[in-house]
């Protein structure tokens, strides 16, 4: 005999689910954005809020909490209610790299969830138009010769460019000084303004300064070309560094108990503005091409990042300062 009380209780959740996922959105969504304005993840992020506003019938509002390279916005969503109204601009930084050279309140397994990788571009090896080096083989000949005298810049300590920095001079095997910032535009600002020498940065963030003439650009740090930046050679070559070969990626996370029907939606929406013309041009002027990945396919993109990069900074003994 079924007892209808307790088959009440029993199955309340897998009708409160469908039902949550039915109703959703009932409010507007946080995106929180770990970086501060003006970074890469940071205009795409909004891109993205304002068309998926348009598809989804709520306001989606951009939130910047930086600090930590990355590690305090990424927090927040990783503890969020998981009902979909909460959602994270994420990157390569706090997500790939920087839970493999220090610890952080959040585990990218156990409290994120992967919804949609929808862009990625290369980073840019630069410094001020009048910087002494003409060329990456030259400026990596003025580092050798002078060990830890100059300096680079980074958007935070542990974070993508400093991570990827420290790749290059480490295969390179010379030492400069790092000095982290609080994101892309302070950095970028240091550098124009002499503070600092040198840094890898995102196409996003230095590309309007080289062709600006503000910026000297020494080498991007993919493998090939990238056809937003044709003019700049990768490192690889540039700096003679075989398998030097690294782009970064943007995309959306949330926290990972949400309902797989609210993570499909939010994927499916993002796919059909990935595949807009118009999205294209709007993410080649920000500085970083469309690349989008559902769910499983960004899971598997992860976890590929993870095992590449993990077995790099072991080799080089990379720590966080």
């Amino acid at each position: 005999m079924i007892n209808r009380r307790t088959f009440g209780l029993a199955g309340l959740p897998f009708l409160i689910r469908p039902a949550m996922a039915q109703t959703w959105p009932s409010r507007p969504i946080r995106l929180v954005v770990p970086w501060p304005p003006g970074q890469a993840t940071d205009q795409v992020g909004r891109l993205m809020a304002q068309r998926l506003s348009e598809r989804l019938g709520q306001p989606i509002v951009p939130e910047n909490r930086p600090g930590a390279g990355g590690s305090i916005g990424t927090d927040i969503v990783a503890k969020a209610v998981p009902d979909g109204h909460t959602l994270l601009a994420a990157s390569i930084g706090p997500i790939s790299l920087g839970p493999l050279i220090h610890r952080t309140p959040y585990d990218v397994d156990r409290d994120l969830a992967p919804v949609a990788r929808f862009s990625g571009s290369p980073y840019i090896l630069v410094a001020r138009a009048d910087f002494p080096p003409p060329d990456a083989r030259a400026l990596l000949a003025l580092l050798r010769a002078n060990p830890g005298k100059y300096t680079y810049a980074s958007s935070g300590a542990a974070g993508s460019q400093h991570v990827l920095t420290a790749l290059f001079l480490a295969r390179a095997n010379v030492d400069a000084l790092h000095i982290p910032y609080q994101g892309s535009g302070p950095a970028m600002a240091a550098v124009l303004g002499g503070q600092v020498h040198f840094a890898i940065e995102t196409l996003a963030a230095s590309g309007t300064l080289i062709r600006e003439g503000k910026l000297k650009a020494y080498g991007s740090t993919s493998g090939r070309r990238s056809r937003l930046a044709p003019d700049i050679p990768p490192l690889a070559e540039a700096a003679d560094m075989p398998g030097y070969d690294y782009t970064g990626w943007i995309g959306l996370m949330a926290p990972a108990a949400t309902p797989p029907a609210i993570i499909a939606q939010i994927a499916g929406a993002v796919e059909q503005i990935a595949a807009q013309p118009d999205t294209h041009e709007r993410l080649t002027n920000i500085g970083t091409e469309a690349f989008f990945a559902g769910p499983d396919a960004f899971r598997q993109v992860l976890a590929e990042y993870r095992m590449n990069f993990e077995a790099v900074i072991r080799q080089l003994g990379i720590r966080a300062e």
